[in-house]
């Protein structure tokens, strides 16, 4: 039978591919018998409630891959019919090129871009580990208990992420992480010999991983295997099998022809008749549908959990009460008047000058202590991002209890952990670096913003105020890519107010991820009026306005104190001046018009302040403005004298005033 199962995966595959004229049914081919082993016998999961907490979570790390993942979500019985398959790479459908987070159907997350599937497997798998050490009980009431498995291949490994993540997860001994490799030693431009040539086994047994090998085309190997690896607690596993691409394609098997290519009409048929499948395109014999049917036995699976939940609720009333709370994704039921107390008290605070980057520290205090759930981290900034709160307690792989994650030197590697952690829920990540590498994460960024996950990113060090390391450390672009981003929110607070707002908005974000661009300098408090600390949410607001007023000034961050005393200035002389905070650009660019132009009026000449690259601003400017920013790389230099040699002195804001209402 197992032939059976394999072979309805690899064909549905192959006529999806071939329908849409484009995809690569070569891995789904190849890894067809691995499916089975797993996905027959050992995944815990339920089709008719994908989001069931304790399911098994499943990562398609190769994501180029996709029609194994669809054929198998299909086939098992979630929400995804012949036809979603047939519109299979189509405008507006349901199987998209390259996996999608949707689990509604059963996909938990965006794969494609290779290595950051594993990356997100790890973080499913630690937050598995720290959230089960929290709530699994003494007394075998254990309502937090799966297993993670990965697909993954040769482009995955030879990816820099993968040693990032993978070292972490052996490092934390993730023993329920489970990750198999096809080793099918091919890659788009062929055979990869010439070009990775690792001892993985190695590799992986010196980050603390048990290593297994298997023919990947033998489906009782593969379940030994698995037996094998899911009896190992204390390490996670990389089972390496020994695949053929393409397999069963008489002329392309083994060829990097059968990657990312239909395979053709003629050699679909000598296909069918190699591997003796006899059905019609996108057709599979009921006797095989009922085989693979899992709705029955995954309601079972599900209906046990409930029984234990109902007497864990018993047995553990509060426990349960916060483990629910938790899954269900609500705030504590006090947290918005808690957070009203708060703010107030930062308002009568006697704290005159502080950088952002302690301001965010002092918020995390509060936020920690009010929310449970927000685990934090840095890579290895830890004191300089300041992202250790005081009620933060180190996670440590012999204390998942822990709140705070030292990830090392990882950037990439922590945000796609950080990515992973928030899409197996219960847990509210956020982490941190200087600005200027989030380079190295980028691409993560990138996907936790596709995928509409509240992920939280803390980037202090924000501008040229660094200082004395340099323009190697001296953020320029990065805020400009940043906002790039669709669906990103990115805050440049300028006060510990601003930041407190920057924080609410994070932690309470359900579709949005937001980044925290915080100073290393002080900065001074800003008084404001209860209405314009209630405009801070809107991402920009007038801290003072004038009628029929010359000139707007805006900034963000550290200079908004240089345009508030050049404003001062400026009116001692006669002119009239509004003065605007935008702590939050993409914030503002979501208000309606009408709010935007009581803000920023478009009729009025305008100079914004920002020691960062000045591109963010085009929306908002035109082309008589003023934008005093960063066209260049900076220097090495007390951050006093940065200021002055780049421009960043209210002298020169009131001489670029008055050159500019002279044109």
């Amino acid at each position: 039978m197992h032939k059976e199962l394999s072979n309805a995966i690899r064909f549905l595959s192959i006529d999806a591919v071939q329908a849409a004229k484009s995809g690569h049914p070569g891995m789904p081919m190849g890894m067809a018998d691995i499916a089975v082993a797993l996905w027959k016998y050992n995944l815990k999961h339920n089709p008719q409630n994908p989001h069931w907490f304790d399911r098994d979570r499943f990562v398609l790390s190769n994501g180029h891959g996709s029609m194994l993942l669809y054929s198998l979500l299909h086939l098992t019985g979630y929400n995804l019919t012949i036809e979603d398959l047939k519109d299979f790479r189509q405008i507006g459908s349901k199987t998209p090129g390259h996996p999608e987070l949707d689990l509604d159907i059963g996909v938990e997350t965006t794969t494609g871009p290779l290595g950051q599937g594993i990356g997100n497997a790890v973080g499913m798998a630690l937050a598995e580990k720290m959230l089960g050490s929290r709530f699994n009980k003494p007394d075998g009431l254990n309502p937090i208990d799966h297993f993670t498995y990965v697909f993954l291949g040769d482009g995955c490994l030879m990816e820099g992420i993968s040693h990032e993540a993978c070292s972490f997860a052996g490092t934390h001994g993730l023993g329920k992480l489970i990750c198999f490799y096809d080793q099918n030693g091919i890659s788009i431009d062929g055979e990869i010999t010439n070009w990775f040539t690792d001892n993985t086994d190695q590799r992986f047994e010196s980050y603390n991983w048990q290593v297994l090998k298997v023919d990947g085309h033998n489906v009782d190997e593969i379940l030994i295997a698995i037996k094998n690896a899911q009896d190992e607690t204390s390490r996670p596993t990389l089972i390496c099998c020994k695949t053929e691409i393409g397999f069963g394609s008489p002329n392309k098997a083994g060829t990097s022809g059968v990657h990312g290519s239909p395979l053709g009409d003629e050699e679909i048929i000598k296909t069918r008749e190699e591997l003796e499948w006899g059905h019609a395109p996108f057709h599979i014999p009921e006797f095989i549908k009922s085989e693979w049917d899992a709705k029955q036995s995954g309601s079972k699976l599900n209906d046990e959990w409930d029984t234990l939940m109902e007497e864990y609720s018993q047995s553990h009333p509060e426990s349960f009460k916060e483990l629910t709370r938790l899954i269900k994704n609500k705030l504590p039921e006090n947290f918005e008047k808690s957070y009203k107390e708060f703010l107030s008290d930062l308002i009568s605070s006697d704290e005159q000058s502080l950088a952002t980057r302690k301001a965010s520290e002092l918020c995390l205090n509060f936020f920690c202590d009010e929310l449970p759930e927000l685990v934090g981290g840095s890579a290895d900034l830890t004191g300089s991002n300041n992202t250790f709160s005081s009620v933060s307690s180190e996670m440590l792989p012999d204390n998942p209890k822990g709140n705070h994650i030292f990830y090392g030197v990882r950037e990439f590697g922590m945000t796609t952990i950080m990515n992973g952690m928030l899409l197996h829920g219960g847990i509210k990540p956020y982490g941190g670096t200087f600005l200027v590498f989030m380079d190295y994460a980028r691409n993560a960024v990138r996907l936790a913003a596709l995928m509409k996950i509240p992920n939280i990113f803390v980037y202090t060090h924000d501008s040229i105020g660094l200082g004395e390391d340099g323009p190697t450390h001296q953020p320029i672009e990065h805020l400009v890519t940043l906002r790039a981003t669709p669906n990103l929110n990115n805050w440049r607070p300028a006060d510990i107010i601003e930041t407190a707002v920057g924080w609410k908005e994070a932690v309470t974000s359900s579709d949005t991820p937001h980044s925290l661009i915080l100073s290393r300098q002080n900065l001074p408090f800003i008084y404001r009026t209860k209405d314009q600390i209630d405009l801070i949410q809107k991402g920009g607001y007038l801290l003072s306005h004038e009628e029929d007023a010359d000139i707007t000034l805006i900034a963000s961050g550290s200079e908004v104190q240089l345009i508030i005393a050049a404003a001062q200035s400026i009116q001692h002389e006669g002119l009239k001046v509004n003065v605007v905070s935008m702590p939050c650009l993409d914030k503002f660019y979501l208000q309606d018009k009408v709010y935007r132009d009581s803000v920023v009026a478009p009729e009025i000449p305008k100079l914004v302040v920002e020691a960062l690259h000045p591109d963010s601003w085009q929306g908002l400017v035109n082309l008589n403005d003023t934008v005093i920013g960063m066209n260049t790389f900076g220097e090495s230099a007390p951050a006093s004298e940065l200021m002055v040699k780049f421009g960043f002195t209210e002298n020169n804001i009131i001489t670029q005033v008055k050159k500019l209402l002279s044109k």
